[in-house]
């Protein structure tokens, strides 16, 4: 007699936030509430006036959303607190509010029950239920490591090179190397990173830290498991390294012969300096937000190949946005099987499931159709072209943080959209759609098949 398996607790107990998506959208939403709140009090401001609601409200879910958009200057507008504040914001909502969560259920209890187990799978996409603690072990241990390298580096530059000193340099590195790995893009700077465009050591070190952040952490743990062996590699690794190698190459040569006799961007510089400010350029796209180039001042071209590039975006289960490479490689696999008229979707050696690719359609569709919806309220509402206004969108859903400057001249209720978008793409449209649903539903039943015309 077939043995029935019992459904797990989340799915038999009632409530709001049975379904694990519930939960981690509850979480990132009560991390924006605390930030705001924090960023609210007067300690938080430079001037000792308590910031507007809507800019502590924007400001806090930018943070949690790594995302990097700001309505205010964040170096001179909020003070050492309020610059803390939005750090451990950028932490916690790098790492996942469930991923922090998970640890300090373990470090307080010494065991991890099988609910916090399915949550901790849910935020950090770990495909074995069994080992999430040693997941979760892995990205802290991991992220904490990365942003410390990162930092010792910027600080010793920022030291030795820009006569900052020493405490100034240390605090800037580190807060650096904390937006840089969680792909955030705050900076202490008004002009981002501008003035570090022709630095190598700067440019890379912060390029490095995105890109290993926004590779995701499955990614990163295969690699350094294997990365000799490339034939061992799963189809996410795959399509995640290839797509992130081809995407920063492509990124880099059309912004560079793009911008290149551009006097607002990359005219000025010699020619080994324009492609390291198109690397960088590139680099950032894929969430992170920083800028060594006057995003106002690209050519209409550029700025619709960065729109393509943020809408990608990075790595599944680390700190990028987007729709993901994987969903956009998945896609592309489909495209290619349907135009060779095969009936499964392979991946090297792997057959790719129906639910994998429904997933990826569903995530990109929902993704294009967020980006119209607010593109069209935001041109509506607002005096700026359409061209502004699709890549502040982009930005926001896709938790970049670039802007051509409009992002502080925007009307209450066009923040209040952009916070929206920042929520939303930072926990997942898919996730964020399954979490609004009351339950699963299982249909008990086929019904005839009828095949209808495409196209």
């Amino acid at each position: 007699m077939p043995t029935l398996r019992r459904a797990p607790a989340w799915q038999r107990r009632s409530g709001p936030t049975r379904h694990p998506a519930q939960v981690i959208a509850t979480g990132f939403g009560a991390a924006v509430a605390v930030g705001t709140a924090l960023l609210s009090l007067p300690a938080s401001t430079q001037s000792g006036q308590r910031a507007p609601l809507i800019d502590a409200l924007f400001t806090a879910t930018s943070a949690v959303c790594v995302t990097g958009l700001v309505t205010v200057d964040t170096g001179s507008y909020w003070s050492g607190l309020g610059q803390a504040v939005i750090l451990l914001l950028i932490q916690a909502g790098g790492l996942g509010i469930m991923t922090v969560a998970t640890l300090f259920t373990v470090l307080l209890s010494r065991r991890l029950g099988l609910r916090a187990r399915f949550l901790a799978q849910a935020e950090t996409r770990s495909l074995d239920l069994t080992d999430v603690w040693g997941v979760v072990r892995r990205i802290v241990l991991f992220s904490l490591a990365a942003e410390a390298v990162v930092a010792v580096s910027l600080a010793l530059r920022f030291h030795t090179a820009y006569d900052e000193p020493l405490g100034a340099a240390a605090y800037d590195g580190v807060f650096h190397a904390i937006s840089a790995f969680n792909n955030a893009g705050f900076s202490t700077n008004a002009d981002s990173l501008v003035g570090y465009v022709t630095d190598p050591w700067i440019s890379l070190t912060v390029a490095a830290a995105v890109i290993l952040g926004g590779l995701g952490f499955p990614v990163v743990f295969e690699l350094a498991r294997c990365w000799r062996r490339p034939a061992l590699w799963s189809v996410m690794t795959r399509i995640t390294v290839t797509l992130t190698a081809a995407l920063l190459v492509l990124g880099t040569l059309v912004l560079t012969l793009a911008e290149f006799t551009n006097p607002k961007t990359l005219g000025s510089l010699s020619g080994p300096e324009k492609f390291l400010a198109g690397f960088f350029a590139s680099t950032m796209t894929r969430t992170a937000g920083f800028n060594s180039l006057d995003i106002a001042g690209m050519r209409p071209e550029s700025l619709l190949a960065s729109d393509a590039l943020m809408f990608i975006g990075g790595g599944s289960a680390g700190t990028a946005g987007g729709i993901k490479v994987t969903t956009f490689g998945l896609l592309a696999f489909v495209l290619w099987s349907e135009m060779r008229g095969e009936t499964h979707v392979n991946v090297g050696h792997r057959r790719i499931p129906p639910s994998n690719q429904r997933q990826a359609l569903a995530v990109a569709l929902l993704g294009i159709g967020a980006v119209v919806t607010a593109t069209f309220v935001l041109v509506s509402i607002t005096s700026y072209g359409l061209e502004q206004i699709l890549f502040e969108v982009i930005s926001a859903f896709a938790t970049v943080g670039l802007s051509t400057g409009i992002t502080g001249s925007l009307p209450p209720q066009a923040d209040l959209l952009l916070i929206v978008l920042m929520f939303a793409g930072r926990i997942g449209p898919l996730t964020l759609a399954s979490a609004l649903a009351l339950r699963d539903r299982t249909r008990r039943f086929e019904l005839p098949e009828e095949r209808t015309i495409v196209g």
